[in-house]
């Protein structure tokens, strides 16, 4: 009897840990959902969520069969950095990273077993569902399906594309302006450092730490610049190189854009007679396939906007070391720029995370053992240089 009523108190914690679980994951699929600009894709993660949905209700239907009172469902919600992340965070990033977090929650909540039969009974079936979600999740972020064969139109698509090896890709400003802060951040804060070290806190360090933060925020902002510019070449590169395919081989281009609309669900007739329509006007062609392979004809932002996004962002972070200076010198200002320094880069740390999708005082925390390790380097290099000279 003790027994019996130890499985029940068991599947009850279980079934309770799973339904929290299932509530959180469609709130992450809802939100994936409003976020998304591609219908069909929208689509795909609103029948996620409505799955999760479908999932809890079984759970609670099994809960009361327990006798098990289920809790209010408007308690449980995701915590307010893991919401910033799901909005911020490249969305087939944020895919990845609920499919590994519930990687581990089929194995921790449906793979063992409670000892109550009807429960483990339960918890299996969803176990198989959740492995369905991994497979989409899969798709979504591929943009293809997982199952590829030679012969479907995937595996044909794959093995076109793969003789045209021309295709490349730039980098995205954003990245500059996100870790731009970061690396003005933790250059300028050695510069100050080390010459503390040197000086004891002297007016030089203001100009040292001035004079680096000028450079680093210029430096950031030509190489964003440059970076975004090589971009936009690489673009037309890229068109020029699909006129010359359209040019050289246009049946295996027609076959092609007629594989791209296969993948989208167009009937094989229909997407034949597609892309037969659209071969009659080469510039028409290349246009469905230069949107097809590479989303588009744009070589990316505004190398300006991208300099100015760098420029300032470095700037701001690589200011922040030198600021007690202009009030203070000697020790008092070494121990408060150290101190402003470390808050800075576990600020920083912890705002790369809504990017990176890692915890964010871990994300700080390392930011801020870095930073120290860096700052703690350059001032001893500068003492040694003072006792050197």
């Amino acid at each position: 009897m003790a027994t019996d009523r130890q499985h029940t108190e068991a599947a009850a914690a279980r079934l309770l840990a799973a339904w929290r679980g299932e509530i959180q994951a469609r709130m992450a699929y809802e939100a994936l959902a409003a976020r998304e600009r591609d219908p069909k894709r929208a689509e795909i993660l609103r029948r996620m969520a409505e799955a999760e949905g479908g999932h809890r209700t079984r759970l609670e239907a099994r809960l009361q069969e327990l006798g098990v009172a289920i809790p209010d469902a408007a308690a449980v919600r995701l915590p307010l950095w893991t919401r910033l992340q799901i909005r911020l965070a490249p969305v087939e990033k944020v895919l990845a990273w609920r499919e590994s977090l519930e990687d581990d929650e089929v194995s921790e909540m449906y793979g063992r077993p409670t000892g109550d039969a009807a429960t483990d009974s339960l918890l299996t079936e969803l176990r198989k569902e959740e492995a369905s979600h991994a497979l989409a999740d899969e798709e979504m972020r591929s943009g293809a399906p997982s199952a590829v064969t030679a012969d479907s139109p995937q595996g044909r698509l794959q093995r076109i594309l793969g003789r045209e090896t021309w295709h490349q890709t730039g980098s995205s400003w954003i990245s500059g302006a996100v870790y731009g802060a970061n690396d003005g951040l933790g250059a300028v804060f050695g510069i100050v450092a080390g010459v503390s070290g040197a000086t004891g806190g002297s007016n030089f360090v203001l100009t040292a730490g001035l004079a680096g933060a000028v450079a680093s925020a210029l430096s950031m902002a030509v190489g964003a610049f440059l970076a975004e510019r090589s971009a936009a070449e690489v673009a037309a590169a890229n068109v020029a190189g699909e006129r010359k395919e359209v040019e050289q081989n246009p049946e295996e281009e027609q076959e092609e854009l007629s594989l791209f609309y296969q993948l989208k669900g167009v009937p094989k007739q229909e997407a034949d007679e597609l892309a037969k329509g659209l071969s009659q006007s080469p510039e028409a062609m290349l246009q469905a396939l230069v949107t097809e392979e590479m989303g588009g004809t744009g070589g990316g932002g505004n190398p300006v906007h991208a300099a100015v996004a760098a420029g300032l962002s470095t700037g701001l972070g690589a200011f922040v070391p030198v600021l007690p200076f202009f009030w203070l010198h000697g020790t008092a200002a070494v121990a408060w720029a150290a101190a402003v320094s470390l808050v800075a880069h576990f600020i920083v740390g912890a705002a790369k995370s809504l990017f990176t999708l890692r915890s964010w005082w871990a994300s700080g925390l390392e930011m801020t053992i870095a930073g120290a390790i860096v700052g703690g380097a350059t001032y001893g290099l500068g003492l040694l240089f003072k006792v050197a000279t």
